[in-house]
């Protein structure tokens, strides 16, 4: 009697090879989607890290009657549109793919790029004009060269039950449009003895701003105010909850990289906390644009994926702050709103502006490998005026 065969029939050997595809293709799935639930939750004590707070110097939008509707000048590095001729830096083809190979290395391994709607991006209070003023100490006074500052923190219109941002950067914005004129604060806290502060700055004459601080920003003022390691306002390029809601971003938005380039920055950018050592690291400062040419309509976008291309079409992109962590946009923190429309129990949103998905999901879609990097002026030290 002949030994049973021992092969198998070939129908046998495709049916486990594609039972084994679907199983490694599920098992992926489900350690990327936990991938990106462990870094939300690690993410929301450290998306905010103090960027080298030790190499630092230092609400909800209501419609308020009459005033400034608007942050910063119509002509402002934050709201003037970009023409389609502008100039791109030589380095751009370099800087843009390492940029998109980043960013595809961060969705890989689950840690971004992210868009932060808490703890690092900011609460911006709205103010009325008879808001009752308030001082803000700042920690360290004494040195002459903060008495500017401490004066402008003097009488600040901080609403009752105010509250910064939950990180560590402990950031905050009042905006009083009938005065025309904005504080931002950097550590800011409620102690029993009233309101304190690390750093910040203040402007008047918000509505004419060039979107950075300049000596005439307030009396006395220094290009190194402002609560980022840039001192580009930390109002400037965050998406507010009123254009999530209108689905329209009329401005450039800000971005935070993982580490900026060290030692340099270029304008808009009055100063630098980089620490990264590749030449292909983006500068602070940098601005970024999608590539006129592309037709957004053809990507077929989430919705508000979408609408950050369009701005980032029409505006660009400024490199603000670097992260030591993934690439992150901002969102206005509803925080003080109470409510919270983008994540319940630690989770998207499925009628939220996320649409249920994970910012990590939206950003992937976003068309990266098409930015460009407009001419920069590198420089090592700010302008000694403006």
């Amino acid at each position: 009697m002949p030994a049973p065969s021992t092969s198998i029939h070939p129908r046998v050997l495709a049916l486990c090879a594609i039972v084994a595809m679907l199983v490694f293709a599920a098992t992926a799935s489900v350690s990327q989607a936990a991938a990106v639930r462990h870094h939300y939750h690690r993410r929301r004590a450290a998306e905010a890290r103090t960027r080298a707070k030790s190499r630092r110097l230092g609400g909800p939008i209501a419609h308020a009657a009459g005033g400034a509707t608007r942050l910063f000048a119509p002509e402002s590095v934050w709201n003037q549109p970009l023409a389609g001729t502008a100039p791109l830096d030589p380095a751009s083809p370099a800087l843009s793919a390492a940029l998109a190979a980043g960013a595809n290395a961060e969705y890989q391994l689950g840690i971004g790029p992210w868009i932060a709607t808490s703890t690092a991006s900011t609460p911006i209070y709205q103010v009325p004009s008879n808001q009752a003023a308030v001082t803000v100490q700042l920690d360290d006074p004494t040195p002459s060269w903060r008495a500017a500052l401490q004066s402008a923190f003097k009488a600040v219109p901080i609403p009752v039950g105010a509250q910064a941002a939950a990180g560590p950067d402990e950031q905050m914005v009042i905006w009083q449009p009938s005065t025309d004129r904005m504080w931002e604060f950097l550590h800011m806290r409620l102690e029993a003895g009233g309101w304190h502060a690390a750093w910040g700055g203040a402007m008047q004459g918000v509505s004419h701003s060039p979107g950075y601080y300049t000596t005439d920003s307030w009396p006395g003022a220094l290009p190194q105010w402002g609560a980022t390691a840039t001192s580009l306002p930390v109002a400037g390029g965050v998406i507010t909850l009123a254009e999530i809601q209108s689905r329209q971003i009329d401005h450039a938005l800000a971005l935070d990289v993982p580490a900026a380039r060290a030692g340099v920055f270029t304008f808009p950018a009055e100063r630098t906390d980089g620490a990264g050592t590749s030449p292909t690291d983006l500068p602070e400062g940098a601005h970024l644009r999608l590539d006129p040419k592309l037709n957004l309509s053809t990507l077929h976008l989430p919705a508000i994926t979408l609408m950050m291309a369009q701005a980032a079409q029409k505006y660009g992109i400024i490199v603000r702050d670097q992260t030591g962590d993934g690439l992150s946009f901002f969102i206005q923190d509803p925080a003080p709103t109470g409510t919270n429309p983008f994540f319940s129990n630690g989770v998207p949103v499925v009628n939220g502006p996320f649409q249920g998905q994970w910012p990590t999901t939206l950003m992937h879609t976003f068309p990266w490998s098409s930015l460009e990097i407009l001419r920069m002026n590198l420089r090592s030290s700010a302008p000694s005026a403006h």
